[in-house]
């Protein structure tokens, strides 16, 4: 049986954010297909331990040179090293990508695999202030990464063909496989109740972190669709108390913070809005909203990637007066609130078992 090494940013000890979801179902689907004693893990870093002060220095000091998130020579070098005992080398982010060309220049003679969550290079240009420092350095960084990619893996696999097309515009690649979002299913022990209806006034839910897509999108939803609408909001996700010093409009809107647990608040909710305008890849929380079997109103950007009927899972709503609308309408036609459309795509689609065949197709052929 072929042997699979996994290089991984980071070993979450709290709440996993989008990439760590993804990161781990990539690595329990690399265990299904090759067996779990086949597949080793490197975690560049883990959040249980304190980074020293010398690594902290010698990150920044290494970092103009393409030395990404702590990646640093030596780790490389010695990753470069333990990888020839290895049939493949799983490469998780492109902001790795310094370490395909090491690998390739060593004459490493396996399969080199990249995976890119989104395009780095426009991941950091949505992310950073435009008048943070160095911030030019940062997306340089990046988009030297993802060329590296392009140029040294045996195979790139993105999330959906909207990556796949830019990457191509950009370093001249396209994927070779498609990987889309999926994940583990946490409703098997839930008995949807089927008969039960949106209220007339229904939780409405935003789940997400606090990160510029998501509060520029919900900082517009507040102010340019709240107004108009009699709905419950509530705000759920990791550091998004913060929202609060953000913008006053968030001032008598209820927030819960870092929850340790995400399901209740999917359980509660009557429906889910996705009001994300900009970022790449695809959306780790539309697919935890259809694996709950929810109602979602969302954007274009919120259904990027995904195979489904919109009108089936709920509505795609672009402007305030499409998401007032569609909110109007789930409420006066008091539909149900679980959404067996969503849950049924989920499962066909998006769910780790579905996953399984990707799997097979990069590792196994």
């Amino acid at each position: 049986m072929k042997r699979a090494l996994f290089v991984v940013f980071k070993k979450y000890n709290t709440i996993l954010e989008g990439g760590g979801i993804a990161n781990e179902r990539n690595i329990t689907m690399a265990r299904r297909v090759l067996g779990k004693d086949n597949v080793t893990v490197i975690y560049i870093h883990d959040e249980s331990r304190k980074r020293s002060l010398w690594n902290l220095s010698a990150s920044a000091l290494c970092f103009p040179f393409g030395y990404f998130n702590g990646l640093l020579p030596w780790t490389v070098k010695s990753i470069v090293a333990t990888a020839k005992v290895y049939d493949y080398v799983f490469i998780s982010t492109s902001i790795f990508g310094i370490l395909a060309k090491a690998l390739k220049e060593s004459g490493y003679g396996g399969t080199v695999i990249a995976h890119f969550h989104n395009i780095e290079s426009i991941y950091y240009d949505n992310l950073l202030s435009k008048r943070l420092p160095g911030r030019s350095i940062v997306i340089g960084c990046a988009e030297k990464n993802d060329g590296y990619c392009c140029k040294y893996a045996d195979k790139v696999l993105t999330l959906n063909t909207r990556d796949s097309d830019i990457l191509f515009r950009l370093y001249g690649r396209r994927a070779d496989v498609f990987l889309p979002i999926a994940m583990s299913d946490r409703c098997n022990d839930i008995t949807f109740n089927k008969e039960e209806r949106i209220d007339k006034r229904p939780v409405c839910l935003f789940l997400g972190s606090y990160f510029t897509a998501n509060n520029e999108g919900i900082t517009w939803f507040v102010k340019n669709v709240l107004p108009h609408v009699d709905i419950e909001l509530l705000i759920v996700g990791k550091g998004m108390a913060k929202l609060k010093d953000y913008d006053a409009c968030f001032r008598d809107i209820p927030i819960v913070s870092d929850a340790p647990d995400l399901k209740p608040y999917y359980l509660s909710a009557d429906f889910m809005i996705l009001p994300i305008f900009s970022g790449s890849g695809m959306k780790v929380k539309t697919c935890e909203a259809l694996m709950f079997g929810r109602n979602i109103l969302g954007t274009d950007e919120a259904f990027e990637g995904y195979d489904i009927d919109t009108d089936r899972v709920g509505a795609r709503c672009n402007t305030a007066e499409e998401f007032i609308h569609s909110i109007q309408q789930l409420t006066k036609n008091a539909i149900p609130r679980f959404n067996s459309y969503s849950r049924c795509i989920y499962e066909q689609q998006y769910s780790e078992d579905a996953s399984v065949k990707r799997f097979e197709k990069i590792f196994c052929s």
